[in-house]
Parts: C-alpha cells; structure tokens; sequence
C-alpha cells in the first residue's frame, strides 16, 4: 500500500518519505476557483511565469518530418501506380493525412498553459486548456506556502498549500525544472513577506 508523505512544518521546502504515495486526503480540496478571476493579473508583478508542455519538435521540424513522409509515401504509391496497383496509391496518401492529424493534434494539445502570477496582494493560478477555456485560482501570497513532495522514484509534486487547502501546480514540468520553479517562487514570496509594499 502507497501511504502518504510526512510533512513537516515550515516555508517551502523538500519533503522527503521512505514510502511513495498520494499527498493527503486534505490535499484533494483543491482552493476554489469560482471567487478568482479568469483573467491575468496585471503589472506590476512579482513573479509572473508561463507553464507549457514540453514539445520536442518545432515548427521547421514539423515541416520537414511531413516533406519527408510525404515524399516517400509519393514515391512509393508512384511506384505501385506505374505497376497497376493504384488502390495503394490511395493508401500511401491516406498515411500522410493521418501522420498530419496526429502531429495537428498534438500541437492542439500544447496550447493548454498555466500561469503563475503574483501581485502585492493575490497569487493567482490561471490554466487554459487546449480549448481556450480558462479557469483560476486565487491565494493570499502573505499565507501561502509551498510544499514539494518527493518520492523514491524520483518523481516530485510541487504544491500552494494556505488554510489547509491545496493546488498541484507546475505539473507538466520535469522534475528538475519543478525544482527551479520552486526555487524562484519561493524566493519570491520570501522577499515579499520581508519587504512589503508601502500602502
């Protein structure tokens, strides 16, 4: 059995277990995002990050993977054309559109971002799916902390704990960039709580 990890007490921090699992039951109330706006926040911030899937191929390299399959897919449905099996003409094209959809789909996909943005007086968690459909997440910065929880298999959880109340966030990262995510959050929120602005 996956039992969850032990937490300590304190700002945000590493927190190691012996047993991998689930972060608490109390961890899956997530804050609200009925009382946050949808919209970014604006300047000036404190902390303003863009999370976006990882996408190991780029635009030129999109092109070039379809000019390759295509061509090739040609030349072979040519090949058989010219020796009177042009049903597998037909076939050789059907692979280029369906290789093109799943790369289109795939790129759909990676338009689903989250922000992370931080005011004098709101952190605010703003995801958009690959639809455009956006929701929030709204926390005090002064009674947020972080919480990274770190399990055996190396894989790690980054999460905003306030009032006893949690939101996963930076899920699409690596482990190692979650890390540096949480490095400058936390930064971040340390030098707002010890410099506060002037009202």
């Amino acid at each position: 059995m996956r039992g969850p990890p032990r937490l300590r007490k304190g700002p945000a921090r590493h927190i190691r277990t012996p047993i991998a699992g689930p972060p608490p039951s109390s961890y899956l109330s997530l804050m609200t995002p009925a009382a946050a706006s949808v919209e970014k926040l604006a300047p000036p911030l404190h902390f303003d990050a863009v999370v976006t899937p990882h996408r190991s191929l780029s635009r030129k390299g999109f092109i070039i993977v379809m000019s390759l399959v295509a061509g090739v897919n040609f030349a072979a449905g040519l090949l058989f054309l010219l020796h009177g099996a042009w049903p597998v003409f037909g076939f050789c094209g059907l692979d280029v559109a369906l290789v093109y959809w799943a790369f289109r789909a795939n790129y759909r996909a990676a338009r689903a971002h989250e922000t992370v943005q931080m005011s004098d007086d709101e952190l605010r968690v703003r995801r958009v799916d690959r639809k455009g459909r956006a929701r929030a997440w709204s926390f005090q910065p002064y009674w947020v902390r972080l919480e990274l929880h770190e399990y055996p298999d190396e894989s790690t959880e980054l999460y905003l704990v306030s009032h006893g109340k949690a939101l996963e966030v930076a899920h699409v990262l690596s482990p190692a960039e979650r890390l540096d995510f949480a490095r400058a959050l936390r930064a971040a929120l340390r030098s707002l709580k010890e410099h506060p602005p002037a009202q």
